[in-house]
């Protein structure tokens, strides 16, 4: 038994689904798949069984499972305290972040760490705020940037400041200049539910008594970057962060909605409540808190 195939099991069991486990570990179906079935023959039992098009654990490996996890947990603690002994000048810290932090925000803060500490190898994952908090309280990830409401009692939480988002849309459209009476009458680009950025765009709904739902005319994307190239598109109106749209509305291709006030929310960092920070977190840390004292709270754009 290795530790790759005690990883391998904890991330199928945790998804009961081979395919996305794979995904989420970067390996093959087919290497995920053998691991597994490696494990079972070599101990001579079975620890899933198949239910429809996804696969559970059997009573086996429902008792396997917490002794996995603990096996790993120590695992994991042991390379943090040789790193610790190191300093900081070797190991990986793995990171995890929402889609507008981890592509508009977190980037220059790893480039900054990095520059300070290059032996420390720097591994993020972009997903959504609920699968971040999912990954930090698995311990498949050390430390997490959000910028969603995050619940949970394995997770401590810092404050990161935070941004501004707004509803926007071409020049050419109807709401460009006119305040809209009737916001099931357009055509709106949201991001997939249990991202950050669509609870902010499900507030501002909310304040006009609506839900995505009754929104008739509606396409949902994956990405940041998708919503606001729809945008562009002429496509509807988006609600994004103003660290997504700034170059658009500076350069006039895109307008902010009359009448739909801008919303504030919170950036997040999260670690796990059970083990204390490495060096190489508590660094990364510091670091990340020094940019939100140096940046300016984001300002309303010029008057159109």
């Amino acid at each position: 038994m290795t530790l790759e195939q005690l990883r391998i099991f904890l991330a199928v069991a945790e998804r009961e689904h081979v395919t996305r486990a794979a995904e989420a570990l970067h390996l093959t179906q087919s290497a995920t798949s053998s691991a597994i079935a490696a494990l079972e023959a070599r101990h001579g039992v079975r620890l899933f069984d198949r239910v429809g098009r996804r696969i559970v654990l059997t009573e086996a490996g429902r008792a396997f499972l917490p002794e996995a996890r603990a096996v790993l947990a120590r695992a994991e603690a042991a390379e943090r305290a040789l790193a610790d002994v190191a300093g900081l000048a070797r190991g990986t810290l793995r990171l995890a972040a929402s889609q507008t932090l981890g592509t508009w925000w977190l980037p220059a803060v790893m480039v900054a760490f990095h520059r300070a500490h290059p032996g420390v190898a720097l591994d993020l994952r972009l997903a959504n705020t609920a699968e971040v908090a999912r990954a930090v309280a698995a311990m498949e990830a050390d430390l997490g940037f959000v910028e969603g409401p995050v619940a949970s009692n394995l997770l401590r939480l810092r404050d990161l400041g935070g941004d501004r988002l707004s509803a926007v849309v071409t020049p050419d459209h109807p709401w460009a200049r006119v305040a809209p009476t009737d916001l099931a009458q357009a055509c709106w680009l949201l991001r997939e539910p249990g991202s950050g950025t669509r609870a902010i765009c499900e507030r501002l709904l909310a304040r006009q008594g609506l839900t995505p739902e009754d929104l008739p005319d509606r396409i949902a994307f994956a990405s940041n970057e998708a919503v606001l190239a729809a945008a562009l598109a002429g496509g509807g109106v988006a609600v994004l962060s103003r660290l997504v749209t700034a170059e658009a509305l500076a350069a006039g291709r895109l307008v902010e909605v009359p009448g739909l006030p801008a919303i504030d929310r919170p950036f997040t960092a999260l670690c796990h409540r059970e083990r204390p920070p490495s060096r190489a977190e508590a660094a990364f840390l510091d670091l990340a808190l020094s940019r939100v004292k140096a940046v300016p709270v984001d300002s309303d754009p010029p008057a159109r």
